[in-house]
């Protein structure tokens, strides 16, 4: 049985714990929204906390705070860093939870339905931009997921082909200025991309991972993150639907959904599956992806009804 229940978390004496009695999230009542933890009951959190940030409320600075946010693409200042330090509202409707934030002074308001599995290791998330403007405004759902420090993240790249048969390409991989492939937390491997967090200076990267997952592994558990594709629609940076960001501190799992044109008055929607699971080795290579992490995605489109 799920249940939602209020209680002191990391200094903020009103957050949200939602339950199955196997997972757990927390969500934060006084700024956000952020689902600053999430994992197995009694277990670490698989999210990061920012400790510098914890248990702060007001403000006119944007805060890290970790957990799970809820952005908006493109990238840019002030938008996308307009502080999200005011209480939001929590509440329980039937079958999911909801968190909604105070519109944005950009007229942009924020909405995470949260469906937990009465007992299975996952959690559908639903996330909804509305525009409460007076003119239309074209961006994207941004959902990212900032993980605990020590692990590696992984992404699919699509099926290889051989030359002379394969003469077109296949997908996009994107880099910004600060990207660079000599870093030795990059594994470039055939099938599969992965990035390690660990002391370094920032590295991120985007694809268009048409397989629509991505993975972070970390202690014998594995974060599944599972996410959509449209083919043929128009995406943010150069055509990511998936991103990842590290730095010294932490990594980031982040999704986007395709630019679309909100009108006044009107949402979007955008879906990701989460799906926790115990006892999986750190994978190093494309073999160990294979024999550890591709089988647990596929009981996770299970436990989500793909």
């Amino acid at each position: 049985m799920v249940e939602l229940k209020q209680i002191p978390y990391g200094g903020w004496s009103r957050c949200y714990q939602l339950s199955n009695g196997r997972i757990e999230i927390v969500i934060t009542g006084e700024v956000g929204p952020r689902l600053i933890r999430f994992g197995f009951v009694d277990g670490v959190n698989e999210f990061y906390e920012d400790t510098s940030a914890m248990g702060k409320t007001g403000g006119d600075d944007w805060r890290l705070y970790g957990g799970h946010r809820f952005w908006h693409a493109p990238e840019a200042v002030p938008r996308t860093y307009l502080p999200d330090n005011s209480p939001v509202s929590v509440e329980q409707a039937s079958g999911f939870v909801r968190v909604t934030q105070p519109v944005e002074s950009s007229g942009m308001g924020k909405e995470i339905d949260i469906y937990m599995d009465a007992n299975g290791a996952h959690v559908r998330l639903v996330h909804r931009l509305k525009n409460t403007s007076m003119w239309p405004v074209e961006c994207a759902p941004w959902a990212l997921s900032v993980v605990a420090a020590g692990g590696v993240a992984m992404f699919p790249l699509p099926p290889r082909g051989s030359h002379p048969a394969a003469l077109l390409p296949a997908n996009k991989l994107v880099m910004w200025p600060y990207t660079n492939m000599a870093d030795p937390r990059w594994t470039w491997g055939e099938r599969f991309i992965m990035l390690r967090q660990s002391d370094g200076v920032p590295q991120k990267v985007g694809c268009d991972v048409r397989d629509g997952w991505a993975a972070y592994a970390r202690n014998g558990h594995l974060f599944v993150k599972l996410f959509g594709y449209q083919a043929g629609a128009a995406y943010p940076d150069l055509g990511c639907n998936f991103e990842t960001f590290t730095n010294a501190n932490m990594l980031e799992v982040e999704s986007l959904g395709p630019l679309q044109t909100i009108e006044p008055g009107g949402s979007i929607e955008y879906r990701e599956d989460w799906c926790l699971f115990d006892g999986v080795p750190m994978p190093s290579n494309d073999s160990d992806i294979d024999a550890h992490v591709v089988g647990r995605v596929q009981e996770a489109r299970q436990l989500a009804g793909q």
